[in-house]
């Protein structure tokens, strides 16, 4: 049975078996006006949901059902905390994230004057960065080109397809990216054509779009003719139904690329947009992109995501293997 830590004083510590935090408790502590500016500055839903449960599980796991007792958290119980992360088996990405968004409260909380002291966060240690290698499937070269072919240039879905398929492949969008696109998105900058990408945290990025890209584009453009009503309209629109002036959703483009990988024979584990977005990245650094670059073409605020993505160190040509001479 899961424990956990109820009193939260420097002296001393009492553990009961662990329960979660009622709905009422819970909301005392998001009426926290600090806290409450905190939740509402986070601007991605997804983002705003995960952190609130790692706030959740926090607060369950310390017994918190107060809003004064966060100025009483010290980094021992932050480090209780960490331990029963780990023994409940959770992955190392999840609670590097459950302890960052602990950390982001807190510092919000001090800017706020909420709370006194530093932050309790700070100075435990994180799990290392896992490898996605595996987790994450990168397609090969002649993957990418089989299903960037696979949908139908005779018909309008197909030529539909045919370009966002490109737009993912060639530029290594998060599927929600994707599906924000709308035709005034595609921008001439210093005489190219740029795609203007609305990225996490409200951050926009601007990606010089890749010719086999434009050119699909034009082409699904030019048949559908939607462009032509408004310049806000979504780039890749339903095409069945009733127009509800919505664009393709982020489940639906998810879903898309999984039919294509099966009618190109892709028998690829856990391939979806996001492995799109492994192959545009992996063949980037293949070709000697700068990884800087490529971090700032991915939308990522640290590197060390980036460089999950780098794996020509894993090139199965540059093994010691093909070196060996008798």
């Amino acid at each position: 049975m899961n424990e956990r830590v109820v009193a939260v004083g420097k002296s001393s510590t009492v553990v009961e078996p662990d329960r979660r935090l009622t709905s009422a408790e819970f909301q005392g502590l998001a009426e926290v006006p600090a806290a409450a500016e905190w939740f509402a500055n986070l601007d991605n839903p997804r983002t705003r949901r995960a952190y609130q449960g790692d706030i959740e599980d926090f607060c369950a796991f310390l017994g918190l059902d107060a809003p004064d007792q966060f100025r009483a958290v010290t980094r021992a119980h932050v480090l209780a905390w960490r331990a029963q992360l780990e023994q409940r088996g959770l992955s190392g990405a999840t609670i590097r994230r459950k302890l960052a968004a602990l950390a982001s409260l807190f510092d919000h909380l001090l800017d706020a004057n909420a709370v006194a002291g530093g932050n309790p966060v700070h100075g435990v240690k994180r799990p290392k960065i896992e490898t996605n290698e595996g987790k994450t499937p990168a397609l090969g070269d002649h993957q990418a080109k089989a299903l960037l072919d696979t949908p139908n240039p005779e018909t309008l879905q197909g030529l539909r397809d045919r370009a966002l398929l490109a737009v993912l492949l060639y530029h290594g969008l998060r599927r929600e990216e994707a599906a924000r696109l709308n035709i005034q998105d595609i921008q001439e900058r210093r005489g190219i054509k740029h795609l203007r990408v609305h990225g996490k945290g409200g951050k926009l990025r601007y990606l010089p779009m890749h010719p086999v890209a434009l050119e699909r584009i034009h082409a699904y453009l030019e048949v559908s003719g939607h462009h032509l009503a408004k310049n806000e309209a979504p780039l890749f629109v339903p095409l069945r139904g009733k127009a509800t002036g919505c664009g393709l959703s982020a489940n639906g483009i998810y879903a898309l690329v999984g039919r294509y990988a099966k009618a190109a024979g892709i028998e690829v584990a856990g391939l979806g947009v996001h492995g799109l977005r492994a192959t545009a990245a992996t063949n980037a650094l293949e070709h000697e992109a700068d990884i800087a670059k490529v971090q700032q073409w991915l939308g990522h605020a640290n590197i060390s995501t980036t460089k999950i993505y780098d794996r020509r160190g894993l090139r199965p040509e540059d093994s010691p293997t093909f070196k060996v001479r008798y």
